[in-house]
C-alpha cells in the first residue's frame, strides 16, 4: 500500500508539462505497482481487517487507511478521471475493484469504515458514471483473459449495484451481460489458457452469466457454451496451468488464473444441482486449481506478491459459500 517504486502508470501525457509524480496523480492509491494493484491492496487488507480483527497488523492497517482513504485524497482520485482524455484509465479491471472495496467499506459496521465509506462514495459515483456512459457505447465485449476482460468489469459491478441498491446500473448490466453472451456456444476452451492470462475468458464469462440467468437457464446455457464439461473436457481448462518463472510479470499472471478458474468453478458449481455430473467435474477441478495457486501466493517476487494475495482472498471467500 505505501511501496512507491516499481510503479507502471497508466497515466497518458497529454501535453508535455503533464509528467506528474504517482503520488500527486494519486494519493490514495499510489503504493503498488500499478493503480488497480494498489485499489484491491486495499480491498485486501480491509477484508482481512473485518475477517481477523485480532491480526497482528490491525493497528497498522487501520492507520495506512486512514492516511490514504481521506475526503482529500480521494476527491483527487475522482477528479483525475473527470479530466480530459482519462475516461479510459483503468476500465474496466480498475474501475471493477474500486466498486469492490466501496461495497466492501458499505457494508462493514465500523467506526473507521463508515468513514472510509463516505469517503470513497464519491469516487465510486464517478466510475459508476463511467459504467453508465461506456456500457452503451460498447457493442463487443472483449474476451480477453487479462485487464480489458468485459465479463469481470461487469460481474463486480453487477455485485456493487446489488450492494448499494443502484437499481440503474443493475438493470443496464444484466441487459448488457445477455447482449454480449446470451447467444454464445461452443466457447474454444481448448484455445486456454494463453501464456499472460489471469482469467479463462470461458469460465469468467459463466461466472457471469450463473449472475444473470436463472439456474435452470443457466444451465442449459453452460450445456450449450461448455458441452464437453459432463464428460471431463476438455483438459485444457480442468487441468491448473504451469507457472515457469515467478519472476516474469507475464508468466506469473498464471498463478492469478488458477485461482480465478478455482472462484469460477466454484461459483458455477454452486448453482447446479448435486445430481449434475458437472458440478462434480468442476468442484474436483477447482480444488486441483487452488491448491496449485495458492502455492505461488508469497514467492518472495514482487511481480506476484503485489496482486496475488487480493485473488487469493477473493478465491477463498468463493470457496467458503460453495
Amino acid at each position: 500500500m505505501t511501496r512507491a517504486y516499481p510503479y507502471s502508470p497508466g497515466h497518458v501525457l497529454m501535453d508535455a508539462t503533464d509528467i506528474r509524480h504517482p503520488r500527486s496523480l494519486h494519493p490514495a492509491f499510489y503504493g503498488c505497482f500499478d493503480w488497480h494493484s494498489a485499489v484491491h491492496s486495499h480491498w485486501l487488507l480491509l477484508r482481512l481487517l473485518q475477517q481477523q480483527p485480532d491480526l497482528a497488523q490491525a493497528d497498522r492497517i487501520r492507520r495506512t487507511l486512514n492516511m490514504h482513504l481521506t475526503v482529500e485524497n480521494l476527491q483527487i482520485e475522482a477528479a483525475y478521471f473527470r479530466e480530459p482524455g482519462r475516461r479510459n484509465f483503468e476500465r474496466p479491471y480498475g474501475w471493477a475493484w474500486l466498486l469492490k472495496l466501496a461495497a466492501e467499506l458499505h457494508t462493514w459496521d465500523d467506526r473507521d469504515g463508515a468513514r472510509w465509506s463516505a469517503a470513497i462514495q464519491p469516487l465510486a459515483e464517478q466510475i459508476v458514471e463511467l459504467y453508465l456512459r461506456f456500457l452503451p457505447r460498447l457493442t463487443y465485449p472483449i474476451r480477453s483473459g487479462v485487464h480489458s476482460n468485459t465479463a469481470f468489469g461487469l460481474i463486480l459491478g453487477l455485485d456493487y449495484a446489488a450492494t448499494i441498491g443502484d437499481e440503474p446500473l443493475r438493470r443496464l448490466i444484466i441487459s448488457r451481460a445477455k447482449d454480449y453472451y446470451v447467444n454464445d456456444k461452443h466457447c474454444p476452451a481448448s484455445w486456454e489458457p494463453s501464456g499472460g492470462d489471469f482469467f479463462s475468458p470461458c469460465l469468467i464469462e459463466a461466472d457471469l452469466m450463473r449472475r444473470v440467468l436463472a439456474p435452470a437457464a443457466f444451465s442449459d446455457w453452460l450445456a450449450a457454451f461448455l458441452p464437453e464439461l459432463a464428460q471431463g473436457a476438455p483438459p485444457e481448462l480442468l487441468n491448473p496451468a504451469q507457472v515457469s518463472d515467478r519472476s516474469d510479470g507475464q508468466i506469473v499472471h498464471l498463478d492469478g488464473l488458477n485461482l480465478s478458474r478455482a472462484w469460477c468453478m466454484w461459483g458455477i458449481a454452486g448453482i447446479l444441482t448435486s445430481a449434475d455430473q458437472r458440478r462434480a467435474v468442476l468442484l474436483e477441478s477447482a480444488t486441483r486449481h487452488a491448491i496449485a495457486g495458492m502455492s505461488g501466493v508469497g514467492s518472495g517476487d514482487y511481480m506476484g506478491d503485489h496482486w496475488l494475495g487480493s485473488f487469493a482472498l477473493y478465491m477463498l471467500g468463493c470457496a467458503r459459500h460453495t
